[in-house]
């Protein structure tokens, strides 16, 4: 699972030759430095900080084997290893940066297209389409995607962005920390014909067309130091299914004491939803002290980890299931959380307040021209 809230262990951390660093930091603010090096400095640097080869490999744009190969290059030859050895046949009759230079212009318009394929290129420039391939992944160009992205304009950003973090990080004693949310419109699809199963060298098939008979909201507490998950499925997500779900919560864990016998605070960990908000849920909260509600950021609620719950929930349990009814539907996520329970992990997080916050001051600061 792709998710800064699942650990796993990390790499011992690379070792840098002496006066190395100031190089490699020097080659990863160079502008006349191809991409490829940049990429390949920022590996080995990232690398001395013992982090994931997983999550080096997130950082820096490259895959795990990219990370792993420089990463033996720079232990055997130290930076010269990062340069690319020479190779046998006949030298390019086009340099790659000139490739990159033409992708990053937009296309004519009499061509009538959003953006460059490798033949389309490689027509205009008259060279083959495998050398445009070639040069892009030199570069780390990829034409073809494209994300979406949505700037928080919360005026608290900071301050709850290093609470949130905190929170996760470093837990208060004698207090449980649970990301609440809801999963809305959880639809309960039937197909018109039975599913042909999975068999030796085929996947499992489906018909393409199917019948809706309604949906359901799953509700959902989730214990980050024991991956324990409280849950409701409600037929709407109110305010008042809201509340409803609290009054469960607080039944849920009115047994949970500290040594000297007093109930532990709870801590939640909820996004801005008008219903969590209403002021029926403040009046009920003020009337609850043990509760203290920690509100992500606007547009962030990719913060609350019971999201990455509920993506485990949609990949194991909803997207490939078989549902007759609302009822059956229901039944089934019933039995997953059943079985998730039996088997839950802490879900750790693993990103500072700063680095979320930097990362954000980059997307703030990138040119939109491009």
């Amino acid at each position: 699972m792709k998710s800064w809230g699942m650990a796993n262990r990390p790499a011992p951390a690379l070792m840098l030759r002496p006066g190395d660093r100031e190089e490699l930091e020097r080659m990863t603010r160079a502008q006349s430095m191809s991409a490829g090096m940049v990429q390949r400095a920022r590996i080995v640097l990232l690398a001395t900080e013992g982090r994931r080869n997983a999550e080096i490999a997130e950082l820096a744009g490259a895959s795990r084997p990219k990370v792993n190969l420089w990463r033996s290059r720079y232990e055997d030859k130290g930076i010269a290893g990062l340069v690319d050895e020479k190779r046998s046949g006949r030298p390019r009759t086009i340099d790659h940066a000139a490739i990159v230079t033409a992708t990053l212009m937009p296309p004519p318009k009499s061509l009538g297209v959003t953006h460059w394929s490798s033949r389309l290129l490689a027509a205009r420039l008259k060279v083959s389409a495998s050398t445009v391939v070639t040069a892009w992944r030199a570069y780390g160009i990829k034409p073809w995607r494209a994300e979406s992205f949505r700037f928080s304009t919360d005026p608290e950003l900071v301050g709850k962005v290093t609470d949130i973090c905190g929170l996760y990080l470093a837990p208060p004693e004698n207090a449980i920390v649970l990301c609440v949310d809801e999963k809305s419109q959880i639809q309960a699809l039937d197909r018109t014909q039975p599913i042909l199963p999975m068999q030796p060298g085929l996947i499992e098939r489906r018909s393409h067309d199917y019948v809706r008979h309604g949906t359901t909201t799953l509700f959902a507490a989730l214990d980050i130091a024991t991956g324990q998950v409280t849950a409701a499925l409600k037929p709407r997500h109110r305010n008042q299914e809201f509340l409803a779900f609290l009054k469960q919560i607080e039944r849920a864990y009115r047994d949970a004491v500290d040594a000297e016998g007093k109930p532990v605070e709870l801590h939640l960990v909820m996004d801005n939803y008008a219903a969590h908000k209403h002021a029926n849920v403040k009046a009920w909260l003020a009337d609850n002290p043990r509760f203290k509600v920690h509100f992500t950021p606007t547009h962030a609620s990719w913060m609350n980890l019971v999201e990455v719950w509920f993506g485990i929930v949609e990949r194991q349990a909803i997207r490939r299931g078989v549902f007759t009814s609302v009822k059956d539907l229901n039944a089934k996520i019933r039995a997953f959380i059943d079985g998730w329970n039996n088997r839950s992990h802490p879900f750790v997080w693993t990103k500072t307040a700063e680095e979320v916050l930097a990362k954000a001051n980059r997307n703030n600061t990138s040119n939109a021209d491009h």
